[in-house]
């Protein structure tokens, strides 16, 4: 048997669409009010996946200014037709619906082309005879939500036809996420319904005529988790997309979270990865209606695992794909190249605005930051690391100028509520190592003149940074390295560490 791992992207990577371009897979994800949006993907295996960058790259694609938090970029879909890329996503805070396309899937894509369409979730079908479909969610003259339908010209964007319901979906609140396939002489329309918190599922049915009417299907959900026990790994299972691999094997990606402890979770949605089936009647079969594992085997041999560790010293002239900012960066206050110098500005981590910011997506429970950071500037500035999940949730590791040295602290904001730790001298120095130790309901954070000497300033519960605690968010924990105010900090390195055993990653 051939052993993989759930997730197989991890971290805050929700709302998965793939497509398969020959021996190649790609795949997309939603990034909400993070810049660059909609990360990139490409594997040759379904298990192997490596950020070949994001489809977002320019502030013209993805005007974020004041873009509140959970806004921005919502589901997009990747599709691929005679050799062109084209991705239809939702911008929910600047713009509306939108696709862009490339004929280069490494290069640069194309200005978006607006759609005069409400809702969210849009995905495009092209039919045998050259048509191409929208759908997307939509509300009927009563209100009532569902599937909405229309044909659509990819030259201009504009809709050739009213907008028609064409599946309310099973029952479930937010029918949402549609995407429509023709399979062996069917149209199947797979949607997303319950919402997307512990309730999610994924729903199926199918119609001989692309308008409907659409036949459920009699065993769904095909894919949910809402009635598992609690000890199950992985919860809110949902929002999925469906491919045929070249060997004619079904597979879904969809996401799912993993709780902390019970019924919180701060890591995100994540990408997960099923086998699939069709049964004697043509309905699919999603991992033999079985749970979603942490270890999945399937027909094969082998085990892949997701690596954990990696080292980055900034020594391109831009940061790599993991990296991401908030909202539209103010580029003048990055450089790349021999580290990583950030300066600060005026906004800051509690605000919506653009604050000097780069981090990665937690990936898992156990692991441990580092950079060494060289500080100058005002004694009001401040920069360091951070556990940033929202403007209202985060923990800073806080470090000022001061007199002959650096004063560190260890601040915490959720919701009105901040503390900041007594401060820690350190004399006669400007440079100092800095370390986040990620548990699984805790972190640890610590300063010190180099790794050997290292002092804990404080400690913070997941429990606060989990979207729980939160007012409605769709992302997830970032850890990453900022400043505030009149200073300048300078980065030699960033180093992400299985928490469970010391492993050093390349230089990259």
């Amino acid at each position: 048997m051939l052993t993989y791992e759930n997730p197989i992207i991890p971290g805050f990577y929700p709302d998965p669409s793939i497509c398969r371009v020959g021996e190649d897979y790609y795949l997309v994800n939603s990034s909400f009010e993070f810049f660059p949006g909609v990360p990139l993907w490409h594997s040759r295996d379904l298990l192997h996946w490596e950020q070949i960058g994001h489809v977002l790259t320019r502030d013209s694609q993805l005007p974020l200014e004041n873009c509140r938090t959970s806004g921005g970029i919502y589901a997009p879909t990747i599709r691929c037709r005679d050799g062109r890329f084209y991705m239809i996503t939702t911008n929910v805070s600047n713009g509306g619906n939108f696709f862009v396309w490339t004929d280069d899937i490494r290069g640069e894509w194309s200005e978006p082309v607006y759609i005069d369409q409400g809702g969210i979730d849009p995905s495009l079908f092209w039919d045998d005879d050259g048509t191409v479909y929208y759908t997307g969610t939509h509300s009927d003259e009563s209100g009532r939500p569902g599937i909405g339908m229309f044909p659509v010209d990819l030259e201009t964007g504009k809709r050739l036809g009213e907008t028609k319901i064409i599946w309310y979906g099973t029952g479930g609140k937010c029918p949402e996420g549609p995407h429509l396939y023709k399979i062996n002489g069917w149209y199947y329309l797979m949607i997303a319904e319950g919402g997307t918190e512990y309730g999610h599922m994924e729903t199926i049915a199918r119609s001989r005529s692309v308008w409907g009417p659409y036949e459920s299907c009699p065993h769904n959900p095909i894919v949910t988790h809402r009635n598992a026990h609690r000890e199950v790994e992985f919860h809110a299972v949902g929002h999925a997309d469906l491919v045929e691999a070249p060997d004619g094997k079904w597979w879904m990606v969809c996401h799912a979270i993993r709780p902390s402890i019970f019924m919180l979770h701060h890591t995100g949605r994540e990408t997960m990865l099923l086998p699939v089936e069709w049964d004697e009647n043509g309905w699919p079969v999603v991992n033999g209606n079985r749970y979603i594992t942490a270890e999945m085997q399937v027909e094969g041999e082998g085990c892949v695992h997701v690596p954990r560790s990696w080292r980055d010293a900034f020594t391109d002239c831009a940061p790599a794909p993991r990296w991401a900012y908030l909202r539209n960066p103010d580029r003048s206050r990055y450089a790349f190249g021999d580290g990583l110098t950030l300066r600060g500005s005026t906004a800051t981590l509690d605000d919506i605005g653009a604050p000097t910011f780069l981090g990665v997506r937690q990936q898992q429970f156990a692991l441990r930051y580092e950079t060494r950071m060289q500080l100058s500037g005002e004694e009001a500035s401040a920069a360091g690391l951070t556990i940033f999940h929202t403007n209202e949730h985060h923990y800073e590791l806080l470090v000022h100028p001061a007199e002959n040295g650096l004063s560190v602290q260890l601040r915490r904001r959720a919701v009105d509520m901040q503390t900041c730790s007594e401060p820690v001298f350190f004399e006669n120095t400007d440079t100092l190592v800095l370390r986040i130790e990620a548990e699984r309901t805790k972190y640890t954070f610590l300063a010190g003149p180099d790794a050997a000497h290292l002092q804990v300033i404080g400690t913070g519960s997941t429990q606060l940074l989990s979207t729980e605690c939160m007012n409605c968010t769709f992302t997830g924990c970032f850890a990453g390295m900022f400043a505030e105010g009149n200073c300048t900090a300078h980065f030699d390195y960033f180093l992400t560490e299985d928490g469970r055993t010391v492993v050093s990653g390349p230089v990259l």
